[in-house]
């Protein structure tokens, strides 16, 4: 297909001329592209504030934040989704389901951390990863363990809301 050529400029009148995708840091050889997606500046306010990348948390706070979130979100798709979701017991079977499902997350990010996983490598959206996180094989396992404990808190501060939710209700209500 022949292309329509612009005479005033000698070049292609193309809109793949305005591109908006370019090779990371000016680089095509790293293998990453900035798009208007992750290279804008509300995406990486939004991925820098994260806990995982959030300068100045230490390691453990990182870890706990993480986790709490996972165990407060789990419990409710086991709670109100789940096999017993009908019954008196669904508040506790939903609990049970989370603490399991974190449990099993704990396992798969140790044995992540025993297979010698990488540095971690600045990016389009994080140009400064956090340097005391995510670095060895002991910060990931650090990691883990403080994952855990704020996946099982996070998923019982759920079940005592959703548990004493008409309480809760009564005071505001």
């Amino acid at each position: 297909m022949a292309q329509a050529v612009d005479a005033s400029k000698n070049l292609p009148s193309d809109p793949r001329n305005r591109e908006v995708v370019f090779p990371a840091f000016g680089d095509p050889q790293i293998g990453n592209l900035e798009t208007p997606i992750n290279a804008s500046p509300l995406s990486k306010w939004f991925i820098n504030n994260l806990p995982a990348y959030r300068p100045g948390l230490s390691a453990s706070r990182r870890a706990v934040e993480v986790g709490m979130a996972h165990g407060y979100f789990l419990f409710g798709p086991f709670a109100k989704l789940g096999p017993l979701r009908d019954t008196a017991n669904a508040n506790l079977a939903g609990l049970l389901g989370a603490i399991g499902l974190v449990v099993a997350l704990t396992g798969a990010l140790s044995l992540y951390a025993n297979s010698n996983p990488p540095k971690a490598l600045a990016s389009v959206t994080v140009p400064k990863p956090p340097v005391d996180a995510f670095n060895s094989k002991e910060s990931w396992n650090d990691f883990a363990i403080y994952f855990l404990i704020g996946g099982i808190g996070g998923a019982v501060v759920a079940y005592f809301l959703t548990s004493n939710l008409g309480l809760i209700q009564g005071l505001f209500g």
